[in-house]
């Protein structure tokens, strides 16, 4: 707002307008404490438009709106660039006084357009997306979303006369997650509201492997039994191959392959090991893995999740592979073995450590008895103490007199 006081205490008001090409534009003179002064209102070129309620100014899109000893309120319809500029309020005392007011005329955006550098993108290539906003004023704002998410692009401005273009680069490395996701170009400006445009991307990426066993449903697979494993692969475009093999090894002849089906019908232990399912298309050739481990019939342990081992091909597949479940099945088997042979173990030692305890217990016992020496022979029979010593004297005297030599 802008406002002016008179020597005699009146108060010349006014304020800028910003107005949209082509929409109307509103210009108000107002006077506090006026004393029926006459105002008038000039254009940029100082060319009188209305004298109080008179409008000199041949030109029709310059409408009276209100008249008044305390206002002049003219509208001009049909705004173009050209009717920018300075209006001029003029209030007829002595000296006159005036005060002017600014229309600042905004041009929206004439075009909003996407370019794209490739129509069909690979995954992991970097693509580059240019989005121009033709003829505006002033200079445009331009943002990129991919989705809801901002991303930051690089723009330059040229300026044509009045007029501004702005371009704005966007560096995209794209993913398969990309594909069918739209790149959003929006423009910030005074002039307009929403304005914006999009293109969806197309990405090529390589198959997606993934293997699921129908039988055994849950449960070991164990000798005897069945085992049908399924592999499904999604791409773009559509995976046209896809095979069964066996790793580090030829595939058992009694192993029968029906397109994505794998069936063994009857299990036994040299079926052990590592069982693939690759696919591939025009981008490039995945593939996932299934580790089968066959029990005995009389195994009741069940892991995690059995046998199940899905590798990603990359690391930049970890999303895709199910990596976690399938390794937590894996280590699960693992360690009801370990259990087991554990187990078995402390068994045969704690039965040798009792073996051992029989044995040294028979032996000690063998060896136990009474010992007797030969001194005071045939005192066992005396009737007194003296009796058996004088026996025992005896004994020994006997002793030596029966002893014979023989030469």
């Amino acid at each position: 707002m802008r406002s002016k006081t008179t020597c005699d205490g009146q108060n010349l008001v006014t304020e800028d307008v910003t107005v949209v090409e082509g929409d109307v534009a509103t210009i108000s003179c107002r006077v506090k404490n006026s004393d029926d002064s006459v105002i008038q209102l000039l254009n940029p070129n100082r060319q009188t438009i209305y004298f109080r309620d008179f409008r000199p100014l041949k030109d029709s899109r310059f409408q009276l709106v209100n008249f008044s000893n305390s206002e002049l309120r003219v509208s001009l319809t049909n705004v173009s660039i050209s009717d920018e500029g300075r209006y001029f309020c003029q209030l007829y005392t002595d000296p006159p006084q005036e005060i002017y007011t600014t229309i600042t005329v905004l041009v929206p955006p004439r075009n909003l357009v996407i370019d794209i550098q490739k129509e069909i993108a690979v995954e992991g290539e970097e693509i580059e997306l240019n989005c121009t906003a033709m003829a505006s004023r002033p200079a445009t704002t331009i943002r990129w979303f991919k989705g809801n998410k901002e991303l930051t692009g690089k723009s330059e401005v040229e300026q044509w006369s009045d007029m501004y273009t702005v371009t704005s680069q966007l560096l995209l490395k794209v993913g398969r997650e990309d594909d069918g996701v739209p790149v959003i170009c929006l423009v910030d400006h005074p002039a307009v509201k929403d304005l914006q445009t999009q293109r969806y991307l197309e990405v090529m990426y390589k198959p997606q492997v993934r293997v699921s066993q129908n039988y055994p449903v849950q449960g070991l697979t164990r000798e005897g039994e069945p085992l049908e494993l399924t592999c499904a692969a999604f791409g773009k475009p559509q995976p046209t191959d896809m095979r069964w093999l066996r790793v580090d090894d030829e595939m058992p002849q009694h192993v029968v392959v029906s397109g994505s089906n794998l069936l063994i019908s009857n299990l036994n232990k040299t079926d052990n090991g590592t069982y693939r399912c690759e696919a591939s298309n025009a981008v490039g050739k995945s593939h996932a893995d299934y580790m089968l481990f066959v029990y005995d019939t009389t195994a009741t342990t069940e892991p995690a999740v059995h046998g199940f081992t899905q590798l990603p091909n990359s690391a930049e597949e970890l999303d895709y592979g199910d990596l976690s479940d399938s390794r937590a099945g894996e280590e699960g088997a693992i360690r009801s073995v370990d259990h087991a042979v554990v187990g078995g173990v402390v068994a045969v030692v704690v039965f040798a450590m009792l073996c051992l305890l029989i044995i040294l217990g028979r032996y000690f016992a063998r060896h136990k008895g009474t010992y007797f020496t030969h001194e005071a022979k045939g005192a066992d029979d005396a009737a007194d103490a003296d009796t058996a010593i004088i026996n025992a004297e005896g004994g020994q005297n006997n002793s030596e007199e029966k002893k014979e030599y023989f030469i």
